[in-house]
């Protein structure tokens, strides 16, 4: 069944609410949508919809296609919309398919687009006598999406239609209102969570998992057992804030303790596009059966050994294993193995996560410890902690979202930098990882006020006189691309 009209027109209210300037030039479309009419027909005149797919990969480069009807002319994958397409981002979809061979499980959404259209393209077609249509008018929605994997996948063209392919940088896209409104987005091809999931636990081995209503086709994971959550908005400041509006919109009054970014998973959506979902981990121990739920069938608590009943997607089931066996029931991750050192001079060393964060201008993101830190009080400090029984990129994710509400995703860190580190004559050795992040979401803020008072950008050439010795030294090291450093050997 092709999109309803009702529904076209809240997704053209909401592009002319970005692009109020471009309302006169859809006059003839909003027309057509208040017409007894379905404006995705091929057959509606004077105009009628249509849908492209601009794809993007990791370079920041569109595909383009050599259109036979045009007579070559490189353009964006698109065309009509079928009554089988469920919607019109549907239609990009199936057309992109069947003129590149490149599949929806190939594309993502953007974070900055999430499947709202960002341009609707206006032009007039030639009368084709041969297929009995007159002169009329392409209205042509056209959606972003970014390839899910790191290359390209192999193009089949279509050949019937398509006579080549071409990836253009998106200032050569050969559509002009497309080009600017790429340049304008600011899109660099590398994906990133749209969606946000709640792995729930009661810190006792249990997890709470909602089942779904069974509407194949309309719900995702349709009538089977999920973690809540949902995707974000346009309106949403963040994933945590999509995940808590998601929350309060499906079980309103379940309120989560000690919330912080756990894992990104792959999904896959209802119209079969690649989704990375950032679960979040957070603890509550009540009674589901006293929560009002708003969307789903129930919600239930369930022990991992009791998953394989469930119908359930392979990979929420071993998400749940993963987290259950990293924190057993009883208060702690497992004790760590004893080491025997053979009666040998080996000395275990401690090993420190650091962040160096620089924004747009060059400065380098540091925070004035608490006074009465036991580490280095009233002096400033990169966003730091030690690595507990963890690997260091997720100790570095974990420090940066409890110190400073960031999210960073393991794949945008490098290591730039080691210091090797004796605090006082005989006192422990630290390894001290310093990784510098690429991207990350949020906006510094103290969340733990015990430890930081402040966040503050300083240039690199104007650091605070009050600054961790071996920070310092980091911050030089890197500024000049040293990868080592030791101080107090």
């Amino acid at each position: 069944m092709s999109p309803s009209s009702t529904a076209i027109r809240r997704t053209v209210e909401a592009y002319l609410g970005r692009h109020p300037d471009e309302r006169d030039a859809l006059a003839g479309l909003l027309a057509a949508l208040d017409r007894p009419v379905d404006a995705t027909a091929r057959t509606t005149q004077p105009g009628h919809i249509t849908c492209s797919a601009v794809i993007i990969d990791r370079r920041g480069r569109v595909l383009h296609v050599r259109h036979r009807a045009t007579g070559g002319i490189l353009l964006t994958p698109g065309g009509h919309v079928e009554p089988g397409d469920r919607t019109l981002l549907a239609a990009a979809l199936r057309e992109a398919a069947e003129e590149t061979g490149i599949a929806p499980g190939d594309l993502c959404l953007t974070r900055q687009l999430l499947g709202s259209p960002i341009d609707i393209d206006v032009h007039d077609i030639d009368a084709r006598p041969s297929k009995g249509e007159p002169a009329h008018r392409h209205y042509d929605f056209r959606h972003v999406f970014y390839l899910s994997g790191d290359e390209p996948p192999t193009t089949t063209l279509q050949d019937e239609e398509v006579s080549g392919a071409q990836w253009l940088p998106q200032p050569e896209a050969t559509s002009p209102t497309l080009r600017a409104k790429l340049l304008a987005a600011g899109l660099d091809g590398r994906p990133e969570p749209v969606n946000a999931s709640a792995l729930i636990h009661d810190g006792a081995g249990r997890y709470l998992l909602h089942l779904r209503d069974h509407k194949p086709g309309f719900i995702w994971q349709s009538g089977a057992f999920a973690l809540l959550g949902g995707g974000r908005t346009r309106n949403d400041q963040s994933l945590e804030g999509t995940l808590l509006r998601e929350l309060s919109e499906e079980v309103p009054g379940l309120r989560l303790e000690d919330v912080k970014p756990y894992a990104v998973e792959a999904a896959t959506s209802v119209d079969g596009l690649s989704v990375p979902v950032r679960v979040f981990a957070g603890r509550w121990r009540g009674n589901p059966d006293r929560l009002a739920l708003h969307e789903g069938v129930l919600l239930r608590w369930f022990a991992p050994d009791e998953l394989d009943r469930l119908r359930l997607s392979p990979a929420t089931r071993d998400l749940i294993r993963r987290h259950a066996a990293e924190n057993p029931p009883g208060g702690g991750p497992a004790a760590a193995p004893p080491v025997w050192d053979g009666g040998s001079r080996v000395v275990l060393n401690g090993v420190g996560v650091h962040l160096h964060l620089e924004d747009a201008e060059g400065r380098v993101l540091l925070g004035l410890r608490h006074p009465e830190s036991k580490y280095a009080g009233d002096t400033w400090h990169y966003l730091a902690g030690r690595c507990e029984r963890e690997s260091a990129l997720a100790c570095l994710v974990r420090e940066a979202w409890e110190e400073a509400g960031l999210v960073i995703e393991p794949a945008d860190a490098e290591l730039a930098h080691v210091v090797h580190v004796v605090d006082t004559p005989g006192s422990l050795p630290l390894m001290q990882l310093v990784f510098r992040a690429r991207r990350w979401e949020g906006t510094p803020e103290v969340r733990e006020p015990d430890k930081c008072l402040t966040w503050q950008w300083w240039p690199r050439h104007e650091l605070p006189d009050r600054l961790v010795s071996y920070t310092r030294t980091a911050i030089t090291a890197i500024s000049e691309g040293r990868p080592y450093s030791q101080l107090g050997w």
